[in-house]
């Protein structure tokens, strides 16, 4: 089936006068996961999501299921961004990845260089053929007939880029993305808004025309400790220390206790950044939709669950 193109995300972020929120899914890794997916995505399209987003495994491992995901989605209909990477991937299959997306009406992509297999801190090794960083694969993507009018994103790192040797040095490798042709940006999972807000703001004080495109932050319902310490471990994001010293209290009470205390924090964070002006709340769900709603029902934006 070929889809209708779809509207440009950051069109939608430019027209709305309203709280939005948007969800990241994973690709399932079986029929159970892949049921709980389809419920989730569901609850999301009845609640209003702006988009969704389908992650890209690493080495393209999960290539056919990412783009099958994001096919059904966008037939439901929900507005899909698909997630897209460099991993060990040759610039020819790139290529033929893209115009795929565009035969199929799949027009909103998230640029990313990707994590190597494995070990998403180890060391990154482009693929015979590949390209190297990012910025290429915007203009890789914008140099191909069928794809020119993709609408494109990236992802940004509050508290820098685990790669890049300063701050710096990470605003400029950002900037030359959103100068290169993505539109918006998707942060990494952070738990301290601050780092949130410093990003923004040294984007925008390097670049007052392109860093000021919008920065959409990236937010995981805290559902339990080692869900927490799973994504800091992961993502090299750190921890800010009363929000640690809250769910280590909590913790002393059950994994019952952490999780109420982690949707209070959540919550929490997400009222500041919709005060500072986000354009949306992106929620990595897991493919779960009960925490993600239950922070959106103490935000006033969805009934409660169940």
């Amino acid at each position: 089936m070929t889809l209708t193109r779809q509207q440009p995300i950051s069109e939608l972020l430019r027209e709305s006068n309203d709280v939005m929120f948007s969800v990241e899914f994973m690709p399932p890794r079986d029929d159970a996961a892949e049921q709980r997916l389809w419920s989730a995505a569901e609850t999301f399209k009845g609640l209003g999501a702006s988009f969704v987003s389908v992650t890209y495994g690493a080495g393209g491992s999960t290539r056919e299921r990412t783009f099958r995901i994001a096919q059904r989605l966008a037939e439901l209909p929900l507005t899909t961004l698909v997630h897209l990477t460099l991993v060990e991937h040759s610039k020819a299959e790139l290529v033929d990845i893209i115009e795929s997306y565009s035969r199929a009406g799949l027009s909103n992509l998230l640029a990313l260089r990707g994590d190597p297999p494995g070990d998403p801190l180890g060391e990154w090794i482009k693929a015979p053929e590949g390209l190297e960083y990012t910025s290429q694969l915007i203009e890789l993507t914008k140099s191909i007939p069928a794809a020119r009018h993709f609408d494109i994103g990236i992802a940004a790192f509050p508290e820098g880029h685990h790669r890049a040797g300063s701050l710096d040095e990470d605003t400029s490798v950002t900037l030359e993305k959103l100068r290169g042709g993505a539109e918006y940006a998707i942060t990494q999972v952070f738990f301290d808004v601050d780092h949130f807000l410093r990003l923004r703001d040294r984007l925008a004080a390097a670049d007052p025309e392109h860093g000021a495109k919008p920065i959409i932050p990236g937010i995981m319902p805290i559902t339990s400790l080692r869900s927490v310490h799973r994504q800091i471990e992961l993502s090299g994001a750190t921890m800010n220390p009363q929000v640690g010293q809250r769910l280590e209290k909590a913790a002393l009470s059950g994994d019952g206790a952490v999780r109420e205390e982690g949707i209070r924090i959540s919550t929490e964070m997400a009222e500041r950044l919709v005060a500072e002006g986000v354009p949306d709340l992106h929620f990595m769900t897991m493919n779960f939709a009960k925490a993600t709603q239950e922070v959106l029902h103490n935000l006033g934006l969805a009934p409660a669950w169940g």
